[in-house]
């Protein structure tokens, strides 16, 4: 079996990605709170959804680049 190596430079670039995804979601959620014009608590209150919306944001962005990488891959043979 092989094993796979994930390096630092790709777990930095990782990590950059899912930083980048969880400030979106902070973001978008406090355009949701201007537009809406509810309460600034919920800025924390609405933290776990923060979160969660940051996790689908990164599972989208990591589908859209193995499909790129894919594409790439392909027509380079």
């Amino acid at each position: 079996m092989k094993d796979i190596l994930f390096t630092a430079k790709q777990q930095k670039c990782e990590l950059r990605w899912l930083c980048g995804c969880l400030v979106a979601a902070f973001v978008l959620n406090i355009v949701s709170i201007i537009v809406y014009r509810t309460a600034w608590n919920e800025l924390w209150t609405q933290i776990v959804w923060v979160i969660f919306i940051g996790a689908g944001l990164y599972a989208l962005s990591v589908f859209i680049r193995l499909i790129i990488y894919g594409i790439m891959r392909f027509f380079r043979k």
